[in-house]
């Protein structure tokens, strides 16, 4: 007789915003795996229509209130493509400086937070802080750098009101960076002291084989700047994102799932960003993989959080080489002649590639709207997982079998949307 077992979870917790989980294994083999999305439809591409594009990077940000820097980035060079308006380096150094507090802050969170209770087998992060209280400080003060950050380059913590295109609307005062200097080094001297503790974690066996999709540059770690690469051969700019990639429409999910054409799911995050891009990591980054053991080709998605931990020391390096080489801008930001176009952007979300694509009229009005975020990208890999997860599953008792379902989940830092729900559990079996 054979059993077929499923594992229903109603709502997903440590994700931001609203999602379930349903998993059916029979033999040891998954029959259905459904990660819905039931975040009502916000419909931004929509109401952008109409609007004018300077308007556009404060209207974006609001879409994630974890990563509004990535979203802010796309669409500004989406815009300056549109126009052929160049940013300098210094602002091109501004931007990434702002890049480097949001990755700080949200890998922060995610790792400390939302993931590491999964291998501890606590709750949440208040259960965690009874037991490693140290590190749940540390991991507050490095989050609180990081927002530090954002509000000095950008304006104010979450949804940073200082970017416009072409650039800042004001550059800050060398003083105002300096004095953020001594918390940027404890802070990385705190993330590099953690790492080797994350690494004493259990973590799951599972190999995958995904194709990897990430920005890769040639001189600098993947944020806004590069080309469109894979791991299966794709290497083109951002325009060429429409050729290679398509979203389609899943029933059981109010997010699109994103494809690449004839060949299907890929993987895009620190996973991909480290395996592809690791030859442009730092020294300090590098350093802290290779003392916790962590090299290239790395492809087990629970290990993501000692991805995270190796981009945290990352962002903290760069961050710290930024504001101590820091000389104000000549200009905030550029212009020029506004005109119909369209244009692309990208950029790397702390969890993975973000892609937009706009057309303006004369008048610098919008007309159409593209925004593929990370999440659309990478929900059909998760489930993908899942099934490759399913033998697991099917001899772990019930609530194990749920918790590391859901950790499968949270490996990827699923941004839905900005809330968080408690879990509810179903469980039936059949014969």
């Amino acid at each position: 007789m054979s059993e077929a077992r499923t594992i229903k979870v109603d709502y997903l917790a440590r994700v931001e915003g609203e999602g379930a989980l349903t998993v059916v294994v029979k033999d040891g083999v998954a029959q259905d795996v459904r990660l819905s999305i039931f975040e009502p439809p916000r419909f931004y591409e929509g109401f952008l229509r109409g609007r004018g594009f300077r308007e556009v990077p404060d209207i974006t940000a609001r879409i994630c209130g974890i990563c509004p820097v990535a979203y802010q980035m796309s669409s500004c060079q989406a815009m300056e493509d549109a126009l052929g308006w160049v940013v300098p380096e210094p602002l091109q150094r501004l931007r990434r400086l702002l890049y480097c507090g949001e990755w700080i802050e949200s890998h922060a969170l995610h790792m400390f937070m939302l993931h590491a209770p999964d291998f501890l087998g606590v709750q949440d992060v208040v259960a965690l802080a009874e037991l490693h209280p140290e590190w749940v400080k540390a991991a507050l003060h490095i989050k609180k750098t990081g927002n530090e950050l954002m509000r000095i380059v950008g304006g104010r913590e979450i949804h940073p009101i200082n970017v416009r295109v072409g650039g800042f609307y004001r550059a800050p005062r060398k003083a105002e960076l300096a004095a953020l200097l001594p918390d940027l080094e404890s802070s990385l001297q705190e993330a590099q002291a953690a790492l080797p503790w994350l690494a004493t974690f259990d973590y799951p066996e599972l190999e995958r084989d995904w194709e990897l999709v990430t920005l890769k540059h040639p001189e600098e770690y993947p944020f806004c700047r590069g080309n469109i690469v894979s791991s299966h051969g794709i290497d083109v700019p951002f325009s060429g994102f429409p050729d290679h990639f398509e979203e389609r429409h899943m029933a059981h999910s109010n997010a699109l799932h994103a494809v690449v054409k004839a060949r299907g799911h890929y993987h895009t995050g620190p996973m991909a960003r480290f395996n592809l891009c690791f030859d442009t990591l730092g020294e300090a980054a590098k350093a802290s993989a290779a003392q916790v053991g962590l090299t290239v080709p790395c492809m087990n998605p629970f290990k993501s959080l000692l991805v995270r931990g190796v981009e945290l020391i990352q962002a903290l390096d760069e961050a710290v080489r930024i504001v101590a080489d820091y000389r104000p801008p000549s200009e905030p930001f550029v212009e020029g002649p506004v005109h119909a176009g369209t244009g692309h952007g990208a950029s790397e979300a702390p969890r993975g590639m973000l892609y937009h694509r706009y057309t303006i009229d004369d008048a610098g009005l919008i007309t159409d709207a593209v925004i593929v975020p990370p999440t659309a990208q990478n929900q059909g890999t998760i489930e993908d997982d899942l099934r490759a997860l399913a033998p697991q599953l099917a001899t772990l008792p019930l609530e194990d079998a749920t918790w590391r379902a859901e950790q499968a989940v949270r490996n990827y830092d699923p941004c839905i949307s900005c809330a968080t729900h408690f879990l509810k559990l179903r469980f039936e079996e059949a014969s």
